[in-house]
């Protein structure tokens, strides 16, 4: 099934636009989810508002928005006073700059999208973009109303298509002097350095999300499965801690444990040649378990 669009629009640069359109890149669909029961009666559990005083349950009709201005103190809107506030949209992505992709700082990135051409009327537009900000290294800064908010987004080229990524406002990520204010100087002895580069030159790889491993999603898969099956699944075996050992130590253990590692995965030269290159290692694919359901 085709993916469904979540916005369409225009995207305009001074005088071209062209149609285009969002689709989610990031899904939480396929995460286990638990539904809440009556450990008594078996029975599904809803969620309900009840007046905080009276103990009643409120009809959604007679529920309002307040906002806390003192302690207890709160001024009340109507939906319609709410709904006046968003601003109107024209259904247009008006890039107003280009910035050089070293300079995007990460810390202010929300959520991504994928940006695709919505119609064949757009192919020359849409392509001639994506080939300008790939070639040239740079991302496109464009304005909208998306979603009942005007928000600023990052268009980049990515593969054969472009992205769009929402971005945070300045007053929404916090200073990195708040989170950093305790941190004390400490001074790194060169032997150290020597080894931690050490470690991380023998340990060097490259990004592919496809390795990285949700354990705790693979567990509730596995709990859930044998559950439904009516097997029992042990806990594991809680781990013993481990000795701790000075910082030069465990860069030393670490560095020994790197080069006997690479030592012994290398292959045996024959006498007289020299042992070749050795191929990388093919990343195994994760064998299909039984299809998943959600917990109920």
């Amino acid at each position: 099934m085709a993916p469904r669009a979540v916005w369409k629009g225009y995207l305009r640069i001074g005088e071209l636009s062209f149609p285009v359109a969002l689709y989610t890149a990031v899904s939480t669909a396929e995460r286990v989810s638990f539904h809440g029961f009556n450990r008594k009666t078996g029975n599904r559990l809803r969620r309900i508002f009840v007046d905080r005083d009276t103990g009643k349950e409120v009809a959604r009709d007679d529920q309002v928005k307040g906002y806390e201005v003192e302690p207890d103190s709160y001024v009340v809107f109507e939906p319609e006073e709410i709904a006046a506030t968003v601003p109107e949209g024209d259904k247009a992505l008006a890039v107003n700059a280009f910035i050089a992709c070293a300079e995007i700082d990460d810390l202010y990135s929300d959520r991504p999208y994928y940006l695709a051409p919505a119609g064949p009327e757009a192919a020359e537009g849409y392509g001639l973009l994506r080939e300008t900000l790939k070639r040239r290294n740079v991302a496109a800064l464009a304005g909208a109303v998306l979603f009942r908010r005007v928000r600023t987004v990052l268009v980049r080229a990515h593969e054969d298509g472009l992205t769009a990524t929402l971005l945070n406002f300045d007053y929404e990520v916090r200073a990195a002097a708040e989170a950093f204010a305790d941190i004390a100087p400490v001074r790194i002895d060169k032997e150290m350095l020597d080894l931690a580069r050490h470690i991380i030159a023998t340990k060097q790889g490259r990004f592919d999300p496809a390795g990285f491993d949700d354990r705790y999603e693979a567990a509730v898969v596995e709990l859930v499965q044998a559950k439904a099956a009516g097997r029992t699944v042990k806990p594991p075996k809680a781990r013993k801690p481990e000795k701790v050992v000075s910082l030069m130590e465990a860069l030393r253990r670490s560095a020994g444990m790197e080069a006997a590692s690479e030592a012994a995965s290398e292959p045996a030269a024959k006498p007289g040649k020299r042992a070749a290159p050795r191929a990388p290692a093919a990343r195994a694919k994760a064998s299909g378990g039984p299809p998943r359901r959600k917990a109920s």
